[in-house]
């Protein structure tokens, strides 16, 4: 028994270097190493790896992976601001793939002209003709729905600040004092 789990140990160190954490099952005199969460009916214990240090975790109960966007949403864990960063970021995103669509546009644009070029095709061919207004229906499909959810996601963002606006307009109204200009 001692040589197969020293046998199992030596199969599983080249994957220890790959792994940060493994599982040990246990059933009887059963022992498995796996990288997963072990079945209902086996002991588990977790062994981590990490900075050359080995720990072991008696954990009886499979580990539930929870998904981060989901836990985000259930615990709203997200601040205001970090909140419109991302906001900002996804928009930013979104204008460059909107760049990266012209940049291919143009592309798919000179092969269908050195296409038609090499056939000996007249520019206002109908089939070169078809095939340029079904490129550009395509990219223009692309980019409208980028500039749609362009479009939502800065509604969203005005939704969020606008309560903020509100509050620093009562603030100035309260307290602050007023410039008049003549």
């Amino acid at each position: 028994m001692g040589k197969l789990l020293l046998a199992i140990a030596l199969l599983l160190l080249p994957g220890l270097s790959h792994a940060s954490s493994i599982y040990k099952c246990i059933k009887g005199d059963k022992v498995v190493f796996s990288q997963t969460s072990c079945p209902k009916e086996f002991k588990q214990h977790h062994i981590q790896y990490q900075l050359g240090i080995t720990t072991e975790i008696d954990s009886d109960k499979p580990k539930e992976k929870l998904d981060p966007l989901q836990a985000l949403l259930n615990k709203r864990t997200l601040s205001q601001e970090k909140l419109l960063q991302l906001i900002d970021a996804e928009v930013y995103r979104l204008k460059q793939e909107n760049s990266y669509y012209e940049i291919l546009r143009a592309s798919e644009k000179q092969k269908l002209d050195r296409k038609r070029y090499w056939q000996k095709q007249a520019k206002d061919d109908p089939e070169f003709l078809a095939k340029v207004d079904e490129m550009n229906s395509y990219f223009d499909g692309l980019i409208k729905l980028n500039k749609d959810a362009m479009f939502m996601l800065k509604q969203h963002k005005r939704r969020i600040t606008a309560p903020e606006q509100e509050e620093q307009r009562e603030q100035a109204d309260r307290g602050a004092p007023q410039v008049v200009q003549h």
